[in-house]
């Protein structure tokens, strides 16, 4: 297969997988120019890989194998395995071509080694610290593909991402108090009277929901401040957080007095397009 070859069937796959695990980011990609895209596509798709390393395995240690395979390929190490891996051979070719840093990947790599193990997210600060290292990670990675980075985007990046990481939470409760995995904080469980056991049944009660409804009212405060920086941001870079329309539906969903968090919810794929379309046309997104 020729190079030319090899990199279209790359960039084909790492938007499959996408499009699979992903769909509202990658949806998102289908409002930005077709270059611009495929680099998204390749930090998306670097993200699924790294986000699904606990679904593949069924002990931490090959986990941690797995994740630091990644971490070596980004620092140099072990590059020669790269061409034989089209989402790092696409990931390479977007940071060498937009200039991306390093560092923020790497990071995004270290967050989600908590994924691996069961122990509890401890505390507010913590959850906030992860969600900054991955979902406000992305934005900003995004956005640096599509525009000069700045302090606004910086800021939009932060809040959006700690908005979406936070729903990200809630929406995930039913998947991973069925492992019994806890991902809300332990320590706002207990100042509202509840533990991990309770979550971990898999109904709610009201000490549980009071903490989930804190929860809910924190990201929907970080999501305020990102829809009013959006304002001051330049429009060629709006379309990159689009998924927040969603997270704004999901949160004003959740925050619903007959919505029960333990129970799962799906969203089809063509209500997400048609979401995102109408964001793509309103005053906030468009020019």
């Amino acid at each position: 297969m020729s190079e030319a070859a090899t990199s279209k069937a790359s960039a084909a796959f790492c938007a499959d997988l996408v499009r699979t695990h992903d769909f509202v980011r990658y949806a998102s990609t289908l409002f930005l120019p077709a270059v611009q895209r495929r680099a998204l596509l390749s930090i998306y798709a670097f993200n699924v890989e790294i986000s699904r390393v606990r679904e593949q395995v069924s002990q931490p240690l090959p986990g941690e194998i797995r994740m630091q395979w990644w971490t070596d390929m980004l620092q140099g190490a072990g590059h020669g395995g790269v061409e034989g891996n089209p989402v790092a051979a696409e990931l390479r070719h977007a940071i060498d071509e937009f200039r991306l840093p390093i560092e923020p990947l790497l990071r995004l790599i270290e967050e989600h080694q908590f994924d691996l193990y069961n122990d509890p997210m401890p505390s507010m600060a913590a959850l906030e610290g992860y969600a900054t290292d991955t979902a406000s990670a992305l934005f900003s990675l995004a956005a640096q593909i599509v525009a000069q980075p700045s302090a606004a985007i910086d800021h939009l990046a932060r809040h959006g991402g700690l908005a979406q990481g936070i729903a990200q939470v809630l929406t995930a409760l039913p998947h991973d108090a069925a492992r019994r995995q806890l991902f809300v904080p332990l320590q706002l469980l207990q100042q509202h009277g509840s533990g991990m056991e309770q979550v971990f049944a898999g109904k709610q009660t009201p000490q549980a929901r009071a903490a989930i409804d804190q929860l809910i009212g924190e990201a929907r405060k970080h999501l305020r401040t990102a829809f009013e920086l959006l304002a001051h941001v330049p429009p060629q870079v709006r379309p990159v957080f689009l998924p927040l329309t969603l997270t704004h539906r999901d949160l004003k969903r959740m925050s619903r007095a007959d919505a029960d968090p333990f129970l799962p919810q799906a969203t089809s794929r063509l209500r997400i397009l048609w979401t995102l379309w109408r964001a793509s046309r309103s005053r906030e997104f468009g020019g």
